[in-house]
């Protein structure tokens, strides 16, 4: 059967390709200049668009820098914020101080998890590194959602990849969902495929051969999965271990790119998922919104469960008893400790923690 839709958009998928290419290698051979830092920097991001896990992934870095007395700074663009366009800071520490509508959900998430260092908003990059780098003085940067963000130079490209996105979308836009090409993958150091324990592992190696024929030679790919840690209120206090989830009827609120992983997680948990209430990928939620979740977790006797991105915003507007998130940390699938020393070699950290520019 003639796929009409292919032949229609394969030209114009052909055309968004040719001019990332160019791009890039127009960067790469120094047509249009790149800004270069003498503090290493690392790229979190990806080649499709939508969630693969990039904000989780930053935080786990942020926080294996910390504990090696490694002070961090992160770049985020601050994605629909009032300054994204703009420039802004939070330290490390703050918490929930700051306001989601004017930084953005993932940046006070990110925030929530820094114990010293800071995070910088704003879609110019290199202009707020430079623009903050005194007040923080950091031992390490993190570029987060970075790999396209070709004018900042990197000391190491790390791409991430959802393992339950479908290896047939895996074409460049308009025909898949591809920010650009694979032969973009030439750039990476090091890949991640996420969320690898939801798919047949059939499915983790057809991903791995379509991507390791574009990598360069001896990139490792990684393998990882979120893992639940219990239910925690608007203020980080934990209300309920995970074993204690089991039969609990559960509203689940999500305001993400792809919410199917949290229901599954809630599944998984052995809840009774009375029902999924979704909601537009970094949606400011309403008091109307907040008072409609009630209401219906009322109907019901259920209690709300919702994403630690999510939180932020929802407790601007109301901090209530049964509004709580799930908790969830990143868990290598195996080798965390050998994408741990390609982090160390790839930046030049030393033994001791400390960063050695020679």
């Amino acid at each position: 059967m003639i796929n009409f839709r292919s032949i229609f958009l394969r030209p114009f998928s052909i055309l968004w390709e040719t001019s990332y290419r160019i791009r890039r290698a127009f960067f790469e051979y120094g047509v249009l200049p790149r800004n270069v830092f003498e503090v290493p920097i690392i790229s979190v991001g990806n080649l499709t668009f939508g969630g693969t896990g990039k904000t989780p992934f930053v935080i786990y870095l942020t926080k294996f820098f910390e504990n090696r007395g490694i002070v961090p700074m992160v770049l985020s663009r601050g994605y629909k914020g009032q300054l994204e366009h703009g420039s802004g800071i939070i330290f490390g520490g703050q918490k929930f101080k700051a306001n989601p509508a004017q930084y953005g959900d993932e940046p006070l998430l990110i925030a929530k998890h820094l114990r010293k260092g800071a995070i910088v908003i704003g879609s110019k990059r290199s202009e707020n590194l430079k623009k903050y780098f005194s007040q923080v003085q950091p031992d390490i940067v993190v570029l987060d959602d970075g790999f396209q963000h070709l004018k900042l130079h990197r000391s190491c490209n790390l791409v991430l990849f959802d393992a339950t996105m479908p290896i047939e979308s895996l074409e460049v836009a308009p025909l898949g969902y591809l920010r650009e090409g694979l032969t973009a993958l030439r750039d990476a150091d090091i890949v991640v495929i996420n969320k690898s324990d939801l798919v047949p592992s059939k499915r983790i190696d057809a991903l791995y051969n379509k991507i390791a024929t574009y990598l360069s030679n001896n990139v490792p790919i990684f393998k990882v999965r979120y893992v639940p840690t219990g239910l925690f209120n608007s203020k980080g206090e934990l209300v309920m271990p995970i074993e204690e989830l089991d039969g609990q009827d559960v509203i689940a609120v999500a305001a993400l790119a792809s919410p199917h992983s949290f229901f599954k997680m809630l599944e998984d948990a052995n809840v009774k998922l009375v029902d999924t209430i979704v909601y537009p990928d970094h949606h400011y939620f309403s008091g109307e919104d907040v008072n409609q979740i009630l209401f219906r977790a009322g109907q019901t006797s259920s209690i709300v469960v919702t994403t630690e991105k999510d939180i932020v915003k929802l407790r601007r507007i109301v901090q209530h008893d049964n509004i709580l998130y799930l908790g969830i940390e990143l868990e290598f699938l195996e080798g965390e400790l050998d994408f741990q020393t390609a982090i160390v070699k790839s930046l030049s950290i030393d033994s001791d923690g400390f960063i050695d520019f020679e």
